[in-house]
């Protein structure tokens, strides 16, 4: 089953990138009582990901706070390490980063897609959403290889 509009997200333990190093977080607890800008790529320095995804995000961060995000986050599967790597060469400090490196939480969302074809493995689809304490409220999922709702343009769209 896939994640949906009105749905709450489900439990699950993803790596928090810090500059003390990798930080456990329990998805309950990070999204709890705000909200968050949520987007995955299917990797880190990837091209679409790293030339178009993340630095959308990173351009359009005071319009999201202007319109009540507390915070912006990023998730893929890929290892802390790789994530925190990413976040320096693209400037991108301003994002917090949420390693999902076994794809338990896609999983759980119901949102992978087999990358296998690209030497890859299971990955995430590529997304943006809003989670409100918790519960989805906006949702924009990429079709395979496309890169249309998912910006951070098309997020402040749909956002009132």
């Amino acid at each position: 089953m896939t994640i949906g509009i009105g749905d709450r997200l489900p439990k699950a333990t993803l790596i928090k990138v810090t500059p003390e190093g990798p930080d456990q977080v329990d998805s309950e607890a990070f999204f709890a009582g705000r909200k968050v800008a949520l987007f995955a790529v299917p990797g880190a320095f990837t091209p679409t990901c790293s030339q178009r995804h993340l630095p959308g995000f990173v351009e359009k961060e005071a319009e999201l706070k202007a319109k009540g995000v507390d915070e912006i986050a990023c998730t893929s599967v890929n290892d802390a390490f790789v994530l925190g790597a990413w976040s320096k060469a693209s400037d991108a400090g301003a994002i917090t980063m949420l390693a999902d490196g076994n794809a338990e939480f896609a999983e759980a969302l119901g949102l992978t897609t087999d990358s296998s074809r690209f030497g890859m493995g299971t990955r995430s689809q590529r997304y943006s959403m809003i989670v409100d304490d918790g519960v989805v409220t906006a949702l924009n999922v990429e079709g395979p290889g496309e890169f249309k709702v998912s910006s951070a343009d098309h997020l402040l769209s749909t956002m009132a």
